[in-house]
């Protein structure tokens, strides 16, 4: 027996609202098409052509949301004397006649060529803001660190060295990639703890990562770095490493690397 028209397209009308969620519709329509209340269905049926498809819409599936991609820490070694992300501390030092073979000088101070262009920069932008910075120092040889050492010792004695100068052969400036920096507003505040009260000081603390630099020893990293804070030491890692810490809150390379470090000298 032939169906009926109008009962196709209720059929189908009822594919629909169960399709999309219209349980009553098409509890409605069935009780209708075999109730044998025809005469709305059939008006229905008379406005659509037969000789015409009725296409039931197919719902897309939703894409499935990919991972976020994680920050390769393996990009490079934290050992290395000549790698960007060395980690250079009191348990980790670097080989006495260690010197890097790419130094390039900048306004007198030699720093690695990776260095240079980030550190003309950030000096560039902090004078456009009203901070002028000085770079003071950068690159110092195994015999320049004994030097510096042995003067804060005089001047100081071992107890406040060992808080605020490397030893020989443990000294991020041996490295290349190290910079101090003095406050061109208050020379008074050089090297001192007030450097962090300084106009550029203020400004370092805000905007060095935009630049590759980190300040690296601060209050809060102290224990994990073995020093006390230095607003005017910055070390160079690069922009892409900057900017990592700085999004998740890190506080040291200690830390980010998962690397050892503290108040105690490896040698004694």
């Amino acid at each position: 027996m032939r169906t009926r028209p109008w009962r196709s397209v209720a059929l189908v009308v009822m594919a629909v609202a169960a399709l999309v969620g219209i349980g009553g519709v098409a509890s409605g329509l069935w009780s209708v098409l075999w109730g044998g209340q025809t005469t709305a269905i059939q008006g229905l049926a008379e406005e659509v052509p037969w000789d015409q498809a009725i296409v039931v819409p197919s719902v897309a599936p939703r894409p499935t949301p990919s991972a976020a991609p994680t920050f390769d820490l393996a990009q490079h070694s934290t050992s290395d004397p000549g790698s960007p992300w060395v980690i250079v501390n009191k348990q980790h030092p670097v080989a006495r006649d260690h010197e890097p073979p790419d130094l390039v000088d900048v306004d007198g101070v030699r720093v690695r060529a990776a260095v240079e262009p980030d550190l003309r920069a950030m000096v560039e932008a902090a004078g456009g803001q009203g901070a002028r910075l000085v770079v003071r120092s950068g690159y110092r040889s195994y015999a320049e660190q004994t030097d510096a050492r042995a003067a804060i010792e005089a001047r100081r004695g071992f107890a406040h060295a060992e808080r605020y100068s490397a030893r020989p052969g443990f000294s991020e400036h041996q490295t290349g990639l190290a910079v101090d920096i003095d406050s061109g507003s208050d020379p008074s505040c050089n090297l001192q703890t007030c450097f962090t009260r300084t106009a550029e000081g203020a400004w370092l603390s805000e905007h060095a990562w935009e630049f590759g630099f980190v300040v690296r020893y601060t209050e809060q990293n102290t224990g994990v770095t073995g020093y006390s804070p230095e607003g005017w030491h910055l070390r160079w890692v690069g922009r892409e490493l900057t900017a990592h810490l700085h999004q998740n809150g890190i506080g040291s390379l200690e830390e980010a690397f998962g690397v050892s470090g503290g108040a105690e000298y490896v040698a004694g």
